[in-house]
């Protein structure tokens, strides 16, 4: 016979425990609770001859309790230990990305976790009868913590990243504002992370880089975008028509969106768009007009 106690004195996780081992797949389990001087306890007989089924099935149950239960508490108490200077508003951004990361891969992120808990609570409940809940997840799940501190580490990165973005593109709005516009329309032909971009007459204008004096660039690339971001920002047009050569709108289409805010319309179905998708964006210089 096996006998596991499990201590802890928060009775909701008690609560949510006993429903658990309620629908235990294994037989010959018997499970009372019973409160000493210091914890509420719940106290598992085991009655079978596999010990090590049941030691896993109770590993897998506290598993997926630290995952369900105690892993935001885990992920807060990181995040203000290793990034206390954030303001709590930020803090609770980056909680928040670190479950879109989860989010992104799930299966694989939960069953990582998953399974290095598994081998911890295993490891343990062979070697001993009782586990206090909070002295365990304490000092005694390292791996999974660690796991966790990858986490948070990549949320904080992407929220920088993010909030970087964001005052890049609060700084252009800034400048935008503060200019008098130098034409009406601007025609930006857009494919692949290529542009071309056409004046209101439908002549291309030229984006080399020795015509237009660089005043902001969106990365150090000097790509297609780049010079055309930067003319945009020279000739600060009025309305911007973006035409999607291939229907896809990237983060350099959403970032001009957000730039020129309430300046830009974006289509894939007109003439200027219907002539590109059918020749390709290696026209020639010459005026186009329809």
């Amino acid at each position: 016979m096996k006998s596991i106690c499990i201590k802890t004195n928060d009775s909701h996780l008690l609560n949510y425990l006993l429903n658990e081992f309620d629908y235990i797949e294994i037989d010959n389990v018997y499970i009372s609770t019973n409160q000493f001087k210091n914890y509420k306890n719940i106290i598992l007989h085991y009655t079978g001859n596999d010990n090590s089924s049941f030691i896993h099935e109770i590993s897998c149950i506290l598993s997926c309790f630290v995952i369900d239960e105690i892993e935001e508490s885990i992920l807060k108490r990181l995040i203000l230990k290793h990034y206390f200077y954030f303001e709590a508003s930020e803090r609770k951004d980056i909680l928040d990305i670190c479950y879109d990361i989860f989010t992104e891969d799930f299966n694989e992120s939960f069953d990582k976790k998953y399974n290095c808990l598994i081998d911890d609570f295993s490891s343990y409940l062979l070697e001993h009868k009782s586990i206090i809940l909070s002295g365990f997840i304490n000092f005694r799940i390292k791996d999974y913590v660690e796991i966790l501190e990858n986490i948070v580490d990549e949320a904080v990165n992407s929220y920088v990243i993010e909030k970087e973005y964001m005052e890049f593109v609060s700084l252009l709005k800034l400048y935008i504002n503060s200019q008098t516009s130098t034409c009406n329309i601007v025609h930006l032909i857009y494919s692949n992370e290529t542009s071309i971009l056409l004046d209101e007459d439908k002549n291309i204008i030229n984006m080399d880089s020795d015509f237009f004096k660089a005043k902001f660039l969106s990365d150090i690339s000097f790509s297609s975008n780049d010079y055309a971001l930067n003319t945009l920002l020279t000739l600060l047009p009025k309305k911007i028509y973006i035409h999607l050569i291939d229907n896809y709108i990237d983060e350099f289409i959403h970032t001009l969106g957000l730039i020129f805010d309430g300046k830009v319309d974006v289509c894939t179905d007109c003439d200027i768009c219907k002539l590109y998708k059918n020749k390709g964006l290696k026209l020639s210089h010459n005026i186009i007009k329809k």
